[in-house]
């Protein structure tokens, strides 16, 4: 009775090529567009090839549900956890990792042509590309000129999971340097809760007394976790 089970399950397999030209994802990609597909289609066409009773969709929709069809958490999977999936070996890691990093640094572009600055959302938007994909805190800044016009952006420090440090003699120092006329805080949760911690409000207050010595105001904090965001502005926190 088992042997028929298998005998029926792999009868049941079926290679993409054997499906309707509408249904492969690359024949769907060339008659429609790249946005017609799904996310685990696209991902699929950059696997490109199956095991011998595992399709590329099949390859990719497993690799989808093992981080929930969060595309920002298939983004900071490394080489070495990718090839654990059975049908991933080195090579096609390296082709997923390199076409997510090239999206990650289009959307960063993107972010950086906006120049200007006039709300939390804008704040995050310019940061969300930097810090989001990452599986540690990172600490960064973004210094302004009277007219809000993003001046740079700067890496303070990063830590792990857990939490980084913010010095805030740094980070001013830095903003001095780039004549600045303000400054943004950001930071980012790699556990997905946006809410602030004990040492947060203090790096918070912190900067914000130093800044108001210096005539350097601090507009905001922005903490990013995952696709959203913390604005201790908007909260009524600085």
């Amino acid at each position: 009775m088992n042997g028929n089970s298998e005998n029926s399950s792999k009868q049941e397999y079926r290679g993409i090529k054997s499906w309707a030209e509408d249904d492969r994802p690359r024949e769907k990609l060339l008659a429609k567009s790249p946005s017609a597909l799904s996310d685990v289609e696209l991902l699929a066409i950059l696997i490109g090839t199956g095991t011998r009773d595992l399709s590329a969709v099949d390859l990719a929709r497993n690799i989808f549900d093992s981080v929930n069809q969060n595309i920002g958490d298939l983004s900071r999977l490394s080489i070495k956890e990718m090839i654990k999936f059975r049908g991933i070996g080195e090579a096609k890691a390296i082709n997923i990792a390199a076409a997510l990093e090239i999206g990650r640094r289009r959307r960063l572009k993107d972010s950086l042509n906006r120049k200007k600055i006039v709300s939390s959302r804008d704040a995050f938007e310019l940061l969300h590309p930097i810090v989001s994909d990452n599986n540690y805190e990172e600490f960064w800044i973004v210094t302004l000129n009277r007219g809000n016009i993003i001046k740079r952006t700067h890496k303070i420090s990063e830590g792990s999971m857990a939490g980084t440090v913010a010095d805030p003699k740094k980070i001013f120092k830095i903003a001095l340097e780039d004549n600045a006329s303000s400054v943004i805080l950001c930071h980012n949760h790699p556990s997905g809760n946006r809410n602030p911690s004990k040492n947060d409000h203090e790096i918070t207050r912190k900067c914000k007394a130093v800044g108001l010595s210096l005539d350097l105001p601090v507009l905001d904090h922005i903490i990013i976790a995952e696709d959203t965001y913390y604005s201790f502005a908007d909260e009524g926190d600085l």
